[in-house]
């Protein structure tokens, strides 16, 4: 069981038999009266928000989450398939759960699959993957008319903003919590 103190950014929590992340936390102790605790929640299933506020004796239930070591198999429309490391289960997790992750996801990919009553709610990529250039438009040496960027598409689909030296069939590092281009990988 968690108090009210315990509450900070980052935290999981059940609430109302549902668990939340805590997204922002906010700590006020007015002059007469309890202590407040302003908390912003992301439900974890359905992705609504919830602002609520709570007394410093308020208790909070502790969600019963897993962890599972996943490979990423392939996509099939909107369903994404996933199969357990240690036996093998597969499992298929909708594209509306994964949101920006897809963006990342390459075929045997492993990540951290998050587990709710053996129902999957969310997955953990590495902090950077490495993905190929399927199309750059060329850079023209010399151009300085335009910006120091360019937009390219990688094998997942996803578009980014990469500096103008990086070409079709180039390997770059992509930052996947923020989808920003970090540096081009050596082969």
């Amino acid at each position: 069981m968690y108090t009210a103190a315990d509450l900070r950014k980052g935290l999981k929590v059940q609430v109302d038999g549902a668990p939340y992340i805590i997204s922002e936390f906010e700590f006020s102790k007015p002059g007469k009266g309890q202590a407040l605790y302003r908390c912003k929640m992301r439900n974890m299933i359905t992705g609504n928000q919830l602002v609520q506020t709570y007394r410093s004796n308020d208790k909070f239930e502790k969600p019963e989450l897993e962890e599972r070591k996943m490979q990423y198999l392939y996509c099939q429309g909107e369903e994404y398939h996933f199969m357990d490391t240690q036996n093998y289960e597969q499992i298929v997790i909708d594209k509306g759960h994964l949101g920006d992750s897809v963006n990342y996801m390459t075929d045997n990919m492993e990540m951290d699959v998050l587990f709710f009553q053996d129902r999957p709610i969310d997955v953990s990529l590495p902090m950077f993957v490495n993905l190929r250039v399927t199309q750059a438009d060329p850079w023209a040496k010399g151009d300085t008319s335009g910006s120091d960027s360019k937009p390219v598409t990688v094998e997942t689909g996803y578009v980014l903003q990469v500096p103008p030296f990086v070409e079709e069939g180039d390997k770059i590092q992509i930052d996947t919590r923020t989808g920003a281009y970090v540096t081009r990988v050596k082969e």
